[in-house]
């Protein structure tokens, strides 16, 4: 729902397409859309004062958790409170600029429904359904000693359904048609052992090719495409062989793995901030996978810069997870520092609206897109932490509408 005709006015536009930001434009804004760019005129429609501001397309979130809100004590933490902090982080990420989200791993799709609908605050969302893994790899975080079922706070159906272990190409695709009906709109796979890994190594790659290729087959039949959590080039490998196209953290990427990954039109997506709070306070993390983040987030930083080099498109997420998450464009500052802060921008914005699907529709300030606007108080090409600062983003708008507004 719109709020009718708006003019956007006195801001200093970024549009994410790579152009210089321009000043002396306002944004006409209808029916949810930009119908105009330039010296706008709308008689009755309301004037928005953004001078001062920089106006930016609204940030797109490429990797989030929203429903890993409990990393303690889980199984003695009410439905209620979970789902209250659920619905919590979604309204904090609409509040800090995200307008849109892919949502990686266990929220069930009515989130996206009721999101929609108005019921609830937050990004749009792109959910993934339960996270699928392999038994005894990354993401089967259940206690050794009891089936899978028996540990059963992150699967509640109708809330969160975090890891689904499941073994065989018949066990995926019926996993997969399970994602689909609980709404996901795309897959999400663990193809190798993580950081936070309780039963496997970050060098460990998981899945088959014939699994992997299952998940593929079911997404593709859909229109839409499979993610995979990967650390290890034998993983990426074996993941380009089954036809998946999306692959996140990527940290171990080396160069003739980022030149396959080139040619095959695979995407990137790092995941920098959730190891940079990692290192500065491990307290989350079982301590026999501490040693693990130093050396993970040097390896990232190199995968990005090689990303650069061989011209993989690359887009942006976070990765957090917990009660309170904020702070997910600090995201764009810590690639900013390796790439510069107009592609850091970029691919949270006009690249990850590709990586979803909606590069047509979401992204960049321009005529006939959705409008989803940011302003921020600042110039975030000179100090891109303009954008991870809360107070500084002054305005959100979501489909027209006006969610947010410190003027």
């Amino acid at each position: 729902m719109s709020d009718g005709t708006v003019v956007l006015a006195g801001a200093t536009i970024l549009d994410a397409t790579g152009a210089d930001p321009y000043a002396g434009s306002s944004v006409l804004v209808d029916d949810g859309h930009i119908r105009a760019i330039g010296e706008v005129s709308s008689p009755g429609a309301t004037v928005v004062d953004l001078d001062g501001l920089t106006l930016l397309p609204g940030l797109i979130e490429a990797h989030a958790h929203h429903g890993i809100v409990e990393v303690h004590d889980a199984d003695r933490t009410p439905l209620a409170v979970l789902a209250a902090r659920i619905v919590a982080n979604l309204g904090r990420t609409l509040q800090e600029g995200f307008t849109t989200s892919r949502e990686m791993g266990g929220l069930d799709g009515g989130f996206a429904q009721a999101i929609a609908e108005g019921v609830v605050s937050g990004p749009r969302l792109f959910p993934s359904g339960p996270l699928l893994c392999t038994t005894a790899g990354h993401g089967d975080l259940g206690p050794s000693y009891l089936p899978h079922s028996a540990h059963s706070h992150d699967r509640v159906p109708g809330l969160v359904q975090n890891g689904r272990p499941v073994d065989g190409p018949d066990a995926v695709r019926r996993a997969a048609r399970e994602a689909f009906r609980h709404g996901a709109t795309q897959l999400k796979m663990c193809i190798s052992g993580g950081v936070v890994s309780l039963t496997d190594r970050m060098e460990d790659v998981q899945f088959s090719v014939d699994e992997m290729r299952a998940a593929v087959e079911e997404a593709e039949s859909r229109h839409t495409y499979v993610a995979a959590h990967a650390h290890n080039t034998d993983a990426i490998r074996r993941g380009l062989e089954a036809g998946i196209r999306s692959f996140e953290h990527g940290t171990f990427l080396d160069a003739p793995t980022a030149e396959l990954m080139a040619e095959r039109g695979a995407v990137l997506v790092p995941t920098l901030t959730v190891l940079v709070r990692w290192l500065a306070d491990p307290g989350d993390v079982p301590v026999s996978s501490r040693d693990r983040i130093a050396s993970s987030l040097t390896a990232m930083q190199q995968a990005v810069r090689l990303a650069v080099e061989h011209r993989i498109t690359m887009g942006s997420g976070s990765d957090l997870v917990g009660a309170v998450q904020q702070g997910r464009a600090d995201e764009i500052v810590h690639k900013a520092a390796l790439i510069g802060a107009m592609e850091a921008i970029i691919s949270a914005t006009r690249t990850n609206a590709a990586i979803i699907g909606w590069g047509d529709r979401l992204g960049t300030v321009e005529v006939g897109k959705i409008a989803d606007l940011i302003a921020g108080d600042g110039d975030p090409l000179a100090d891109p932490a303009v954008l991870a600062d809360p107070r500084r983003i002054v305005l959100v708008m979501q489909d027209g509408r006006i969610v947010r507004d410190l003027r």
